[in-house]
């Protein structure tokens, strides 16, 4: 599943999920039998070669119409930051759907 994160730097290791509204570049993870594939990064969320089915946002808060409109599953990652916490959460399943 390829998934895509409002990041603040495209430095993996130090990068941190960030709100939309301040959001300075995107990821998109491959993650594919419980395995983070790889990571890619872009200024540009549209430009991804492969199309994103989900979104992982920062908060119940965030702006996601674009998002939905795409048909794309939006994900909350209360407390998660880091990619590796966002994988782990999601093989998990400790991300949560967003609340209306």
């Amino acid at each position: 599943m390829y998934i895509l994160l409002a990041m603040d730097s495209d430095e993996v290791q130090e990068a941190r999920l960030t709100k939309l509204e301040d959001v300075k570049i995107w990821a998109q993870m491959l993650v594919e039998e419980g395995q983070l594939v790889e990571v890619n990064h872009s200024s540009d969320k549209d430009s991804f070669e492969n199309l994103s089915e989900c979104v992982v946002v920062a908060n119940d808060n965030e702006y996601i119409w674009p998002f939905m409109e795409k048909n794309m599953m939006v994900l909350v990652a209360h407390t998660q930051r880091s990619i590796d916490d966002i994988v782990e959460a999601y093989l998990f399943k400790e991300l949560h759907d967003l609340a209306y």
